[in-house]
């Protein structure tokens, strides 16, 4: 029985792509069995456990980004969070160590080192730290795009669920909106700013839901956990309805529900709106190392995204980008055959075969 261990929490981008992984794995070798690596401040202690995975949680290890007191206690806690992980891998007998990045991947690496054979799967265009690290003494190393700057690396696309790539946006439209409780016949912008939500998109749509609704526009706004929001004065009175949820499980239906997204571009977003062929308005995160307008690049190039920045965002700039693409249905269909075009709807397969074949050889 093969024993495959993903180490892949924190956010969504991290957590996805391991399960889509996972779910691949299962597909292939229905006796594997797949154990995820967490931590109790991630998303991952409800979001795995609720997809069927055990969940083992070590210590987190983030890497502080500043000469900090928290640099000198960092050695400790790696140590700490090796010697933590060493002894899951030991436990559930792990044949191959798979890692998606973020401070999860890292002990989860250095414990294998050695030990267990590593494949590693870069999601965005720029390599973080604990790939890069994780890609110097792995067997594999897998990347969603190309221009990673990791050795040996094969683009295979981004691993995704089966409900994003199999999804039949047009034929599930009027169960999606009956779901969230959205206008069935009005033109839906969903808005998200990921997992956490972004403060920058929450107010810049929130201050454009009286024009969006007077345009005759509904919208669909995952604000984020973190985040409170109120609906609109007088909503869907004076216009399709706005839907606001701190979260969505479906996102599946969520896409379907959707003519068109504005949202972040973290390499799992950019993915899966690519995959569905959903027309997206990207709005890079301010800070960081750039690498979210690097992910949307492609995709703006080919014509199935527009990029706006951060630092541009306003409710006038919303209306003035929404409501021209809403009202152009031709405009609308071109930018979704650009966007499908971008996709790898076989990735999770790609990367499973991968991982097996390390098991195996």
């Amino acid at each position: 029985m093969v024993s495959v261990v993903i180490a892949g929490g924190g956010t969504g981008g991290h957590i996805e792509p391991a399960l889509a992984l996972a779910d691949a794995v299962r597909r292939i070798d229905q006796d594997a069995t797949v154990t995820a690596l967490g931590t109790e401040r991630g998303l991952e202690t409800t979001v795995i456990p609720a997809r069927g995975y055990p969940l083992e949680l070590i210590p987190p290890v983030p890497l502080p980004r500043r000469l900090t007191s928290d640099l000198l206690r960092l050695p400790a806690r790696v140590r700490a969070a090796v010697r933590q992980t060493r002894a899951v891998l030991d436990r559930v007998h792990a044949d191959v160590v798979v890692g998606f990045g973020g401070y999860v991947a890292l002990p989860a690496y250095l414990a294998a080192r050695g030990r267990t054979p590593i494949v590693v799967h870069e999601a965005n265009a720029r390599a973080g730290l604990a790939n890069r690290v994780g890609a110097r003494f792995a067997s594999r190393v897998a990347a969603a795009v190309p221009g990673t700057g990791l050795p040996r690396v094969e683009v295979i696309g981004m691993p995704l669920r089966r409900s994003i790539t199999t999804l039949d946006r047009a034929g599930l439209r009027d169960k999606a909106r009956a779901h969230f409780g959205l206008d069935p016949a009005a033109v839906t912008l969903l808005v998200t700013g990921g997992s956490q939500g972004a403060r920058s998109i929450n107010d810049a749509v929130t201050g454009a839901a009286t024009g969006l609704a007077a345009a005759g526009i509904g919208v669909l706004h995952a604000h984020g956990r973190r985040n409170t929001l109120e609906p609109p004065p007088g909503n869907g009175r004076a216009g399709p309805r706005y839907v606001a949820m701190p979260y969505i499980e479906r996102m599946d239906l969520a896409l379907a529900a959707a003519d068109l997204v504005l949202c972040r571009c973290g390499a799992m977003t950019v993915a899966e709106v690519s995959a569905v062929g959903l027309p997206a308005i990207f709005v890079p995160l301010p800070h960081g190392n750039g690498e979210q307008a690097l992910n949307a690049a492609p995709v703006v190039a080919a014509g199935g995204a527009l990029l706006v920045p951060d630092s541009e965002l306003s409710p006038r700039r919303v209306l003035d980008t929404v409501l021209p693409l809403a009202g152009d249905a031709d405009r609308l269909a071109a930018m979704s055959a650009a966007a499908r075009g971008m996709g790898h709807a076989d990735a999770d397969s790609r990367l499973a075969e991968i991982v097996l074949g390390v098991v195996r050889r």
